[in-house]
């Protein structure tokens, strides 16, 4: 084996520029893809923070069916006092959960005094609320941001804000129908107004959770969602599967289950703009495989063109086809390991580069978000077998070729 090794060295420095250009074109592949996803795998993250840590949380507890009905906000889905100890216990037991939130969502007219619009809302607890989606005080782009709010506030998203003149420090009314059908007002001070976030939650409003249960004249503290806050997003499918499955053996007196849990993924249609990253990756990868196949293909099929009679010779003197098949399948390898080599030691530094260059860009109204690629050792090592394993299948077939070549037609070979 060492023989070999030696041989196909020697045979690529032969042909150097040869050898170079190849293992350039590899490396430039190498490069494109190892940065394409640590860019994009950066941007992601934000992205799904953004979305996580302003508004959804990393999970949601409903009642069961609650979720099929959600753009109705319907009263008579929510979790019920007993049913809320339930989960809040075990939530507070769970060593995997970071915090959680008490929400009710609820559907109400918004009043200027003079003009009427509907708003949807979210009420809150605000220490709750701070502590499982840090990022919704910074959403607040007017106002005072410390303690979120206090009872008798509100906090306006900021398109019905424009839509009805309101400013921060107006009186506004809302009026609400409870469960039962009978309706109820009561007076808000503008505590703030709210950013805008495209999907489910990014024009709903904010009031204080006991406002809700003044407004909607619930006497029991019952709720329409948990939001839950992991401390490593990284086991979010493990966190899930084990608090679904503990909640799916809640059943009540009928022996159906009294609750459903959902990731953020299900919640948002920017899971989809998620998917579109893994895909276009995914396709980079394609290409990737592509350009090494066609290079090394191209390599090995004109190696065994040019050294005919030097295959014929070795194979006069009692070289085995194994041996020959051997060599050129190991010079394939060794353009591939070159290459790949190079290519995950520029993209290595060319990430290390980017972050200490604190490259900053604008996401809406988000201003200066620092852009901070990574990459995880396992996309690395799987960049990498990839293009070795493509390498030494594309060098196959030229490998066979020249195996199969009869000595005596390829020593009259000119």
């Amino acid at each position: 084996m060492n023989n070999i090794l030696k041989l196909a060295f020697r045979n690529l420095r032969r042909y150097m520029r040869r050898t170079l250009l190849t293992s350039m074109l590899i490396t430039l592949g190498v490069v494109a893809v190892l940065l394409f996803i640590a860019v994009s795998g950066s941007f992601k993250a934000m992205m799904i923070g953004q979305i996580t840590d302003s508004m959804l949380g990393h999970m949601q507890i409903h009642a069961r069916g609650y979720l099929s009905s959600i753009e109705n906000l319907p009263l008579n889905r929510n979790l019920k006092a007993g049913q809320v100890d339930k989960a809040r216990k075990l939530l507070e037991e769970n060593k995997a959960i970071a915090a959680y939130s008490m929400r009710i969502k609820l559907g109400a007219m918004f009043s200027n005094f003079s003009e009427t619009t509907n708003v949807r809302l979210n009420a809150v607890d605000p220490q709750q609320e701070m502590a499982t989606v840090p990022g919704l005080v910074e959403r607040i782009i007017k106002g005072e941001k410390e303690g979120l709010l206090a009872r008798g506030e509100i906090l306006v998203p900021e398109l019905i804000a424009k839509g009805m003149n309101v400013n921060v420090g107006d009186t506004i009314v809302l009026v609400a129908t409870n469960r039962d059908g009978s309706v109820n007002g009561q007076p808000f001070v503008v505590r703030g107004l709210l950013e805008g976030i495209s999907g489910p939650g990014g024009r709903d409003g904010v009031i204080h959770l006991d406002d809700a249960r003044s407004l909607l004249r619930i006497e029991e503290p019952e709720i329409s969602e948990i939001a839950v806050r992991l401390k490593d997003m990284g086991r979010l499918d493990a966190v899930y599967e084990e608090i679904n499955g503990q909640l799916g053996a809640m059943k009540n007196k009928m022996d159906k289950p009294v609750f459903e849990a959902h990731t953020w993924r299900e919640l948002t249609p920017f899971f989809n703009i998620a998917r579109m990253i893994d895909v276009m990756t995914f396709f980079i990868k394609i290409m990737l495989v592509s350009i090494v196949l066609i290079s090394i293909m191209n390599v090995m099929i004109m190696a065994v063109y040019e050294r005919i009679n030097e295959i014929g010779t070795i194979a006069a003197i009692g070289t085995t086809p194994g041996k020959i098949l051997a060599l050129f399948i190991t010079e394939g390898f060794l353009l591939g390991l070159f290459g790949t080599l190079i290519g995950v030691a520029v993209s290595l530094a060319a990430i290390a580069g980017m972050n200490a260059a604190h490259i900053s860009f604008n996401f809406g109204r988000q201003e200066n978000l620092l852009l901070a690629p990574t990459i995880a050792a396992g996309d690395v090592v799987t960049v990498s077998v990839i293009v070795i394993v493509i390498a030494v299948l594309g060098s196959l077939q030229p490998a066979f070729k020249a195996s199969r070549m009869d000595p005596i037609a390829a020593l009259r070979h000119v």
